[in-house]
């Protein structure tokens, strides 16, 4: 990664409602939330809903699929982690003893 793409993910988060969509799927896991209850969740209505999920998808932080008349949601963990490593990859001077693993495993 490099501080391009962090300043992108990073740009597309600085926003409440993305970043609560953002916290919500990666609290809710790889099979992810269908677009309404992720709506009904957090009180968000469908078209801004909508809005920002387009937003989150075109940044790459969740991915999306269709089963039947739903659009599932979820969060990308490896970007996730990816971006995570980035930021601290200099923790602690670089001394990673200090700093515990903080990636994020799913079964995705």
């Amino acid at each position: 990664m490099d501080n391009q793409s962090a300043v992108t993910l990073l740009s597309c988060i600085a926003q409440e409602a993305r970043l609560d969509i953002f916290r919500l799927l990666v609290s809710t896991g790889a099979e992810g939330l269908a677009a309404g209850v992720i709506g009904d969740k957090l009180g968000i209505p469908s078209s801004t809903l909508s809005f920002h999920l387009k937003e989150l998808n075109r940044a790459g932080l969740v991915h999306s699929r269709q089963e039947s008349r739903f659009i599932y949601y979820s969060a990308h963990y490896q970007l996730m982690n990816e971006l995570l490593a980035y930021l601290t990859e200099n923790c602690c001077a670089g001394q990673q003893a200090c700093c515990s693993d903080l990636s994020c495993v799913t079964t995705q």
